[in-house]
């Protein structure tokens, strides 16, 4: 399962690999949702990090990557995007993203 990264860790994540980066929120419904997917998908990529930012704890950091909507998904690749999904997404469109 994907760890709650806060400001103080996030660059330290993202700056080498290939990193997803599900922004969520915990009141959110469509978040909630894609949870179980992204498990699925996490478990079947072990190549990838899978971390989560909390909008509410971290707004900042959404902020500095354009977050307005929840949830959004954004790979990166040795600490740059490289590919974005806003809401929610069946599993399909997440394996697309990670290409």
């Amino acid at each position: 399962m994907a760890e709650i990264v806060k400001k103080e860790a996030f660059e330290e994540k993202i700056a080498a690999g290939t990193t997803l980066v599900d922004f969520f929120a915990t009141w959110c419904g469509p978040c909630r949702m894609l949870a179980p997917i992204l498990e699925e998908v996490e478990a079947e990529h072990p190549e990838i990090a899978f971390i989560k930012v909390d909008v509410d704890e971290s707004p900042e950091l959404a902020n500095a990557y354009g977050v307005t909507s929840i949830p959004t998904l954004i790979l990166f690749k040795d600490g740059e995007p490289a590919n974005t999904s806003v809401g929610l997404s069946p599993k399909e469109e997440l394996e697309e993203l990670l290409r």
